[in-house]
């Protein structure tokens, strides 16, 4: 049987990496006997299984972005340092909007990656879900680290890791004591301003930052944005085995939206705002090297006004919004300790209470509040000092959808002391968010009461929860040739009961406007392919980092195939000069795109490939013994390109090819120094 042209593209990549993998692992395999400080440096992951585990031990592929690299990178947003994560596919429809997905496939609002700053969930449960990448209530300069689990990993965070976990870990209080401030100042308005402080006693530590985040978005594109945020991170340990830690957030955001050509205003240009708070506290008993208890409690609070008048065919000042608010109460419980020396365990339960009010999303009113529970389990057995198996389950009742099991279970074989293979396969079903359910939005005629001029959005209450079923092979190895480590991850993922958004019978509207409703997918979406990163020193002061993924999608609907890019890559070179001057670029790819739901009826739109180029040149020194660091930055370099596309306002432009939102080339100076 002949083999289809995205079988044979599949194929010939998998035998491209193969003889790499098979060099590297060969090289590896002749020095393993040598001793030397690199193979000592593999970290500890938390974000896997719950359990502290070292990267070659987790069950699964993990990126991890440390403190270093993101300040190397020079980025203003999270949601950019994400594009140099294989598998990430990530876009902006606009300078403030971020579309941030793993193999695509995403909605508008994407919920397919469970997001957690310090193991809080940040997803919005108001209307139409996700994350919204450019209003959380942290600042760059206070992470840690970020983890991104790649790949399935609901058996430990629930629903919403549906295909994989972005972990934001902040800095603890106790480190960097003092004050220092950052100024960013560059082309589109870029004007953005920095300072934090942290201090306090030997048992207490905490720190406090405050950023304001301002500029004009993309040109052409209505689409600045002003940000303030204010962040609070506090531990304080009461004996040697208690801590407490009390996270604050708060984050005010302005935005620009629209188009001015929308048709008939449904998306008109206009002035949004936004804010966002949380509070987040922590009890943290360590009872021993190998057992710990902790008990998390957190509450966020949103609030959106959004609200526009629309025209067309007559009538003039038809009412629009997408006012929100919403709250989410959450509490955890973990415990995590050694059944004997060979092995280990966590278990935890959660419970979770979100409540949302959006009356013009839904007309036919607001939806009930949304419980959850959870218990979780994962255990970690290494069965002989080569072989270790992680089995990992999680029941979860959510809201009135039947209580789901979701497992997982993970094969890790250290070949040598730099070589580990690891098989797994993994189940989990996707939360839905309620606008998807019950979304209902009618525009009526303010002049004439009861008479309804268009129904665009109509509920489905019998929507299906969506599943995965993953299995996946992977190979992590440390080599001695360039200093150099090789992650791959090999990977299929069918799920069924896909939510698409399609036309709906709109009975007696006024209007000539379609009407939609969301549904399940009668066929399965399956992706399979292959995904690799090298992160190499060939030399003293030069690390490169190269990240590669290649997806045969397999669908019966061609629109749902054009969500996820058939291919992206990225290459990033950092290079220490000495005398203080370093250096970053970035180059990304990424392959064609239909970003979102794309539902337009006959219009079929996606963003064409393009290649993109980020740099910086920084350098430190000391002004009066404290520390400065001066840096050029800039993003978007070459030519133009478009990432993600609007596609009812794309299919309005006379020549459709042309892009409506470009993305624009920014660059800015940064200034930041110890106070």
């Amino acid at each position: 049987m002949p083999l289809l042209p995205h079988q044979r593209t599949l194929l010939a990549a998998l035998a491209g990496a193969l003889p790499l993998q098979l060099a590297l692992a060969a090289d590896s395999l002749r020095g393993a006997g040598a001793e030397m400080p690199f193979f000592e440096e593999l970290p500890t992951v938390l974000s896997a299984s719950r359990l502290p585990q070292a990267l070659n031990e987790a069950p699964g592929s993990v990126t991890i972005l440390d403190r270093e690299f993101i300040r190397a990178t020079g980025y203003r947003d999270v949601a950019r340092l994400l594009r140099l994560v294989p598998g990430m596919q990530v876009g902006q429809e606009r300078g403030h909007s971020q579309w941030v997905t793993y193999h695509g496939l995403g909605s508008d609002y994407p919920t397919e990656i469970q997001v957690l700053i310090d193991g809080r969930s940040v997803y919005a449960p108001s209307s139409f879900g996700g994350v919204d990448w450019s209003a959380l209530p942290l600042t760059i300069q206070e992470i840690e680290r970020i983890e991104v689990v790649r790949g399935t990993n609901s058996n430990a965070y629930g629903a919403n890791a549906f295909l994989g976990v972005i972990n934001i870990i902040t800095r603890h209080s106790h480190q960097d004591r003092g004050a220092s401030g950052q100024v960013n100042v560059g082309n589109h308005g870029i004007t953005d301003t920095h300072a934090s402080w942290t201090g306090g006693s030997d048992g207490l530590g905490v720190r406090l930052s405050a950023a304001q985040t301002r500029d004009n978005g993309f040109t052409g594109v209505r689409d600045s944005r002003h940000s303030q945020t204010l962040s609070l991170r506090s531990d304080y340990r009461i004996n040697a085995r208690d801590e407490l830690t009390l996270r604050a957030g708060y984050n005010h955001i302005e935005r620009d939206q629209g188009y001015p050509d929308s048709t008939f205003g449904n998306n008109a240009e206009r002035a949004t705002a936004s804010e966002g708070s949380t509070i987040h506290l922590t009890w943290r008993r360590t009872v021993a090297d190998d057992e710990e208890w902790l008990v998390s409690l957190y509450r966020n609070h949103e609030f959106g006004i959004d609200r526009w008048l629309a025209a067309g065919l007559g009538y003039t000042d038809v009412p629009l919004n997408r006012n929100r608010s919403a709250n989410r109460t959450n509490i955890e419980l973990q415990h995590r300790f050694a059944l004997d020396p060979q092995a280990r365990l966590v278990w935890g339960l959660e419970s979770r209470r979100d409540q949302t009010a959006a009356p013009f999303l839904f007309a036919g009113g607001n939806p009930a509040p949304m419980n959850l529970y959870r218990a979780f389990s994962n255990l970690d057995w290494r069965i002989t000092p080569d072989w270790a198996l992680n089995l990992g389950g999680l029941l979860e009742k959510n809201g009135n959808v039947a209580a789901q099991f979701i497992p997982r279970a993970f094969i890790n074989w250290q070949a040598s002391p730099t070589d580990t293979f690891r098989a797994g396969y993994a189940r989990a079903w996707q939360q839905r968010n309620l606008f998807d359910i019950y979304g209902d939005v009618r525009a009526y005629n303010p002049r004439a009461p009861g008479e309804l001029l268009a129904w665009p959005y109509q509920p489905n209450p019998n929507l299906q929860v969506p599943r995965v079923d993953t299995v996946e092979l992977g190979y992590l190895g440390r080599f001695h040739t360039l200093d150099s480590t090789l992650d791959v991850r090999i990977f299929s993922e069918r799920i069924t009961d896909f939510v698409i958004r399609r036309t709906a019978t709109t009975g007696n509207t006024i209007l000539p406007l379609p009407s939609s409703q969301f549904i399940n997918l009668s066929s399965p979406v399956v992706l399979r392919g292959i995904e690799y990163q090298v992160r190499t020193k060939p030399r003293a002061g030069t690390e490169l980092l190269l990240s590669h993924t290649i997806i045969d999608r397999r669908t019966d609907d061609p629109e749902v195939a054009k969500r996820t890019a058939p291919y992206s890559a990225s290459l990033t070179w950092l290079q220490d000069y000495g005398r203080g001057w370093t250096s970053t670029a970035s180059v990304l790819r990424m392959g064609p795109l239909a970003g979102g739901y794309g539902y337009v009826p006959g219009c079929d739109y996606s963003a064409r490939p393009y290649a993109s180029l980020d740099m910086r040149i920084a350098r430190a020194f000391r002004l009066d013994g404290r520390k400065v660091e001066a840096a050029l930055n800039g993003i978007n370099l070459g030519s133009n390109h478009q990432e993600i596309a609007d596609r009812s306002e794309q299919c309005l432009q006379a020549n459709p090819a042309n892009p409506v939102n470009p993305a624009s080339s920014m660059g800015w100076l940064s200034l930041a120094m110890e106070l």
